[in-house]
């Protein structure tokens, strides 16, 4: 850690109500320069509230800033530049049919010129590279670069605008482990510059990695606070969640059975109609979870989805428990034992405006007993629901509360509840835990080793390799629409994963 030792930013009371919500209550935060401050805590938290109100997306109720010693009132990300203050997000801002150059100088008053002088910003934007170790080509148009490249070109558009402080929210969530690694070379570089930065993350390896200090929000308010060299696990767990839990669920040893789930030679196109799954071959058996791993992009989503019924195939065939599904409709593929955890749960999962009663049967409200003769069974409905909010410790005010109300944790918790409710045979979960809080995730990991217990087959595909070893009973690659290799889940390392995920050849 370098010796700066004055505070760029004080956060002092910062309160922020949205209806029936305490977003942030009375919330003291330092962020100081020359160091990596980590910012935890569970979803609602108020961690993405607290940086919104930094960065000027929101306005406290209550509250003051000080930015270098002086009051400030930061109205808009504009002035939070300004102040020097910049955030990337989760998801990058990028124009992907323009260059890094041209990225870069958008916004900026060389922008607005009637000619664009892009030598001198191509120019500086090397010399940032060259400082940074950033590695960027600002001639290089971003549908070219890898997710890596890309969060490269957003740094360097905050190095260009001269922040001082970068708030960095879940940049590691799509990334490589060879690219997690080359981030937190450039963020400590940064770091040992004078920049100060706050890193938000669910993940607690790399936050224990990355930071000098780590704040820890629960229910809107600070619960502790603490230099990274004493910080553990277990205790930071403990501060985020308030009770002791378990930091990683066991998975038992269990001998395979028989095939449930045979995919051969599938291929399908991408939503621009570009061949985006080639000639894939997998098998899933009865107790084991295959888990998926591969950079975002790489056809996971399409081999889901054409495995559920929700995308056409070009080629190939896909099995159920030795029934060729291939041509099934997927109520058809929902009566040969398949249930499926979307992606974009709240696309393609659940309905935001319907209670949670009326998510719980979407899939069986036209069967019996939750329905006779086109009638709902209202009774029935009820004690299922109940059963699901019981069993799987679903946090809700009650069955009829909308489902928009509920955290993204307790949504997901549905979701499986909902698809595991009739005992199939084969489960596809895509991305299970992305964007919930670590309680949920251990929590969503037991549910899933208990139906590989039961003897599920379960394709898991997950963009985190944390997963994906703690659950896995072998591992498939994925580069390019292809598996690359498929691996037995002991042999099997985050380093050995990512050289397989980026490259053409192991």
């Amino acid at each position: 850690m370098s010796a700066f030792p004055t505070d760029f930013v004080q956060m002092r009371g910062i309160t922020r109500r949205f209806p029936g919500v305490v977003a942030n209550h009375q919330v003291d935060l330092d962020v100081r320069c020359g160091e990596v401050l980590a910012l935890l805590g569970e979803n609602g938290a108020g961690k993405s509230t607290l940086m919104k109100i930094l960065y000027g997306m929101l306005q406290p109720n209550e509250g003051t800033i000080s930015v270098d010693g002086k009051i400030a009132r930061i109205a808009s990300p504009a002035q939070a530049i300004a102040l020097g203050i910049g955030m990337i997000h989760q998801h990058f801002m990028l124009v992907p049919s323009l260059t890094v150059a041209e990225n870069v100088a958008l916004g900026l008053r060389a922008g607005r010129r009637i000619l664009l002088d892009n030598r001198t910003v191509a120019q500086r934007i090397r010399a940032l590279s060259e400082r940074y170790s950033l590695e960027v080509d600002p001639d290089a148009y971003v549908w070219q670069l890898s997710v890596g490249e890309q969060q490269r070109v957003e740094i360097i558009k905050a190095l260009y605008r001269e922040v001082r402080l970068l708030i960095l929210d879940e940049p590691t969530a799509v990334l490589t482990p060879q690219e997690v690694t080359k981030l937190f070379e450039i963020l400590r570089q940064m770091a040992d510059s004078g920049h100060a930065l706050v890193f938000i993350s669910h993940k607690l390896r790399e936050v224990l990695s990355i930071s000098d200090r780590i704040t820890v929000l629960r229910d809107g308010k600070v619960v502790g606070s603490m230099q990274t060299a004493v910080a553990t696990q277990p205790a930071l767990v403990r501060l985020m969640v308030g009770r002791e839990i378990a930091l990683q669920a066991a998975r038992l040893p269990i001998a395979a059975g028989q095939v449930r789930l045979r995919i051969d030679g599938l291929s399908a196109h991408g939503d621009k109609n570009t061949s985006n799954l080639r000639n894939l071959t997998l098998e899933v058996k009865a107790g084991e979870i295959v888990g998926v791993a591969g950079v975002s992009g790489n056809g996971q989503r399409e081999l889901a989805e054409v495995v559920a019924g929700l995308r056409p195939r070009t080629g190939g065939s896909v099995s159920i428990d030795g029934v060729d599904v291939s041509d099934a409709s997927v109520a058809e593929r929902i009566a040969a034992g398949l249930s499926y955890v979307p992606e974009e749960r709240m696309r393609d999962g659940v309905i935001r405006s319907f209670s949670v009663a009326e998510n719980a049967i979407l899939k069986s409200h036209a069967a019996m007993p939750i329905s006779a003769g086109g009638v709902l069974a209202f009774t029935v409905i009820h004690d299922h629901t109940q059963n699901l909010i019981d069993n799987f410790n679903i946090k809700t005010p009650d069955q009829r509360t909308p489902l928009r109300n509920l955290s993204g944790g307790n949504i997901q918790k549905l979701i499986l509840a909902r698809e595991l409710a009739p005992q199939p045979g084969v489960l596809v979960a895509a991305q299970p835990t992305r964007g919930v809080d670590i309680g949920a995730t251990i929590y969503i990991h037991e549910i899933l080793l208990k139906q590989r217990e039961n003897g599920t087959a379960t394709l898991l595909i997950s963009e985190d390799l944390d997963e994906i070893l703690a659950l896995s009973d072998r591992i498939a690659v994925m580069y390019e629409g292809e598996i690359r290799s498929i691996i037995a889940s002991e042999e099997a390392t985050p380093e050995l994963l990512g050289l397989l995920m980026a490259t053409h050849s192991p």
